[in-house]
């Protein structure tokens, strides 16, 4: 069957024993094609997706933590990913379907779980802490490591033990062994919340792209303004990347452009430098500033646009500032992408390679990892939970818990403990980001972010 044009594609990874599990959860998904990877050993996962990638047009990508650890440095920058983890709605089950085999619901092992997760369905269920041993998942945990774990519990535990484990692998391995297994993979509504968030946010993606923007480039430090504002006319009028786009000449110095804001990103490198910047530098031999402004008709976008170069003209060397409408300020952008460059402070995204990289490695887009910088930077230091984060962020709560346990998983959040808030209410676990003191660190590595 053809498929549409504007319709999206997303790539699903999966282990071969869980590929129907997974086709079953995105059964009730409409207006999505899916391209499915399978692999049957967890060290041939990154060739296969390499390859895949190479042959696939991908508007998201979805996969477990395993698949996604290993293959992440390959995805494209800027590409939504959604990533499963097992939740405790399905501990929960898996425990009661141990039950339902007369193994009873502890003594247990268990991996791969979130220690929120554990931590919840411990409480709920009044489980016997002493008779669960939990090992949370971890980019850097090898399958020999998960089943030795589960043997040593064993062993502490006797013959009334058994095991729950996500990992595929590690249930091979244990196949021979005298204890019974259940398997912990996240059940078909998991799976399928998951793909139907990484739709909806692909579709918000594209809506912010299709908004309006406009761009004022403006000419200073220069004897001939008249001469070099003409000169960067024809030269944002002969630069590819501005094909799509309308460009005015607003008289004295300025230049604008209107385009949507998808052209503006795909020009800044998504907001990270200003290539036309250091071209018109070279060719008028003047220096260029630059503004950006996004809003909701086109007398908004120059304004915020001519707030922004205002602003960049306020910077010693050639950059660009973009301000939207929602209150977002990004910048400076200078002509190339640089590591050591600094945000503005308290904007949502901080800008260079080290940000794409940490982005990257821990499954999350660059402004989400700028706005969680921005937030350290304002906590000083003060532990949050889960519920606060997603207050600070403007998302569901749920949202909130699945953004630390991303956290978590890379090595982004530190567990603080918990707080009594009400004193008839369930403790509430907190933790202390990690953003800043990961973004210090060159090259970013989860095991340095850990140490």
């Amino acid at each position: 069957m053809e498929r549409k044009a504007l319709s999206i594609v997303i790539g699903v990874v999966t282990h071969s024993t869980h590929g129907k599990l997974f086709r079953e959860a995105a059964s009730t998904l409409r207006g999505v094609d899916l391209e499915w990877v399978s692999y049957d050993h967890e060290e041939n996962v990154r060739e296969k997706v390499a390859e895949f990638l190479a042959n696939t047009r991908l508007d998201g990508f979805l996969a477990g933590p395993v698949p996604y650890t290993e293959s992440r440095e390959l995805l494209p920058p800027g590409l939504p990913v959604g990533v499963v983890r097992p939740s405790a709605l399905d501990l929960t089950l898996a425990l009661y379907r141990a039950q339902q085999r007369g193994w009873g619901r502890t003594p247990v092992s268990i991996d791969t779980f979130p220690a929120e997760a554990v931590d919840a369905v411990l409480d709920a269920l009044e489980l016997n802490r002493d008779e669960i041993a939990s090992l949370p998942y971890a980019p850097t945990q090898t399958v020999e490591e998960i089943v030795d774990f589960h043997r040593t519990a064993y062993r502490r535990f006797g013959d009334r033990g058994y095991v729950i484990s996500v990992r595929a692998a590690v249930r091979e391995q244990l196949a021979g062994d005298a204890f019974g297994i259940m398997s912990g993979m996240p059940v078909p509504a998991t799976i399928r919340t998951e793909l139907h968030e990484l739709a909806l946010r692909i579709e918000s993606d594209r809506a912010s792209a299709q908004r309006f923007a406009a761009g004022v480039f403006l000419v200073s430090r220069t004897a001939d303004e008249e001469r070099a504002r003409v000169g960067l006319m024809n030269l944002l009028l002969n630069t590819p990347e501005f094909a799509g786009a309308w460009i005015e000449d607003r008289g004295r110095r300025g230049v604008v452009v209107f385009a949507h804001k998808a052209l503006f990103e795909r020009v800044t490198r998504n907001w990270v430098a200003v290539p036309a910047l250091a071209e018109a530098g070279t060719a008028l031999g003047a220096q260029v500033a630059a503004g950006f402004g996004v809003g909701v008709s086109a007398r908004n976008c120059v304004l915020l646009a001519e707030r922004a170069a205002a602003r960049a003209e306020q910077e010693d060397e050639p950059c660009a500032y973009l301000i939207e409408d929602s209150g977002v300020i990004i910048g400076p952008m200078g002509p190339k992408s640089t590591a050591d460059r600094e945000a503005l402070s308290f904007s949502y995204r901080e800008h260079g390679d080290h940000v794409e990289r940490l982005a990257k490695s821990v499954g999350l887009s660059a402004a989400t990892v700028s706005r969680l910088a921005a937030l350290d930077h304002e906590l000083e230091g003060r532990a949050i939970s889960p519920g606060e984060l997603a207050d600070r962020l403007g998302i569901t709560d749920q949202s909130g818990r699945r953004l630390i346990r991303t956290l978590d998983a890379g090595g982004l959040v530190s567990d603080e403990g918990t707080a009594q808030h009400h004193p008839k209410g369930r403790p509430t676990r907190l933790y202390r980001l990690r953003i800043a003191q990961a973004l210090k660190g060159t090259p970013w590595s989860s095991t340095a972010a850990r140490s």
